[in-house]
């Protein structure tokens, strides 16, 4: 299948990008500088067919009944501006009929390489990084939301020795490293940020894949900052205990070795001698009262003699 979009005037052709509609999943973009980058749906699939400058016509292989729907095709010049057309692809067979005797395939897991989460209205970034194995020369990340599709969101690559990040994110900015290695900031997160992201890697020793599932919470749910809380009040609840128990115990313990010091019993051998301790002791006998009894006594008088002194005239 050839879907034709060949700009009708002359001009500089700056970037020709294919999109399907309604859901709007990029499919396939051309840089004249840059190259090609496609969709992993499409990556197989489509080649820019490239019959003259202002030419952004595609060819598509193996078309199945998901490809149908509405194409939109935009290229844009300088100095005219952009210059667009839409193409509307239509299924002239008959589907093929419903085995009602099968099941049909059950989609297999996604499988992530890591999980991440983050509340709303925070910021927050997605990296994707990967141990390459050879030469990276090419990084393209996707988002697929729940229920949706695998969409290009950024690409990557190295142009003559040089960095060249393409951004087509309308929720974050994809910023690329010299090693290639791809991260999505995102400013306010809402609930529809969540879903899986997939990087691309394209080495020289093959195609190498690393897989992000990112979860935003409801609010009034179980986040993350509350998870670290509780984990953060346990562990101090759980040393203050320890520690008023080490300080029990170390207390017991010196009033312990204090009792044992006043304890120590000396040998019969080095005893000193008690000589009080084989004497009997009679019980003391109450003692009674003592009664105040007057006490008489016979006291002889004695006459108090002034002795005469005789006087001696000279």
């Amino acid at each position: 299948m050839v879907l034709d979009c060949l700009c009708p005037w002359n001009g500089n052709l700056s970037m020709v990008s294919w999109t399907k509609i309604p859901d709007k999943d990029p499919v396939a973009v051309f840089h004249p500088e840059y190259g090609v980058a496609f969709s992993h749906h499409y990556r197989e699939r489509i080649e820019f067919l490239r019959t003259s400058p202002m030419d952004g016509s595609i060819s598509m292989r193996n078309v199945t009944h998901q490809d149908i729907g509405l194409y939109h095709c935009s290229v844009q010049t300088f100095p005219q501006g952009p210059w667009t057309r839409n193409i509307q692809v239509e299924d002239l067979d008959e589907p093929p009929e419903e085995d009602n005797g099968t099941e049909p395939p059950t989609p297999e897991p996604i499988q992530p390489d890591t999980e991440l989460v983050a509340e709303e209205d925070n910021n927050f970034t997605i990296s994707c990084n990967h141990e390459h194995n050879g030469t990276v020369y090419q990084v393209i990340l996707e988002k697929m939301p729940h229920g949706h599709p695998w969409g290009i969101i950024g690409v990557c690559k190295k142009v003559e020795g040089g960095l060249v990040a393409e951004d087509y994110s309308d929720r974050g900015r994809v910023s690329c490293t010299d090693s290639l290695d791809v991260s999505l900031h995102l400013t306010g997160v809402v609930r529809e940020d969540g879903g899986f992201y997939r990087c691309t890697f394209s080495t020289d020793a093959g195609a190498r894949t690393t897989t992000v599932l990112f979860t935003v919470p409801p609010p009034g749910g179980f986040s993350l900052s509350m998870y670290m809380m509780y984990i953060y009040t346990g562990a101090g609840a759980a040393g203050l205990i320890l520690l008023v128990v080490i300080i029990v115990l170390v207390v017991i313990h010196r009033k312990k070795t204090k009792r044992e010091e006043y304890r120590v019993k000396l040998h019969p051998s080095q005893r000193q001698p008690n000589f009080y301790e084989n004497l009997f002791m009679y019980p003391r006998k109450k003692s009674r009262p003592i009664r105040n009894c007057p006490v008489y006594a016979n006291l002889q008088s004695v006459r108090s003699q002034k002795p005469q002194r005789q006087l001696r005239r000279k």
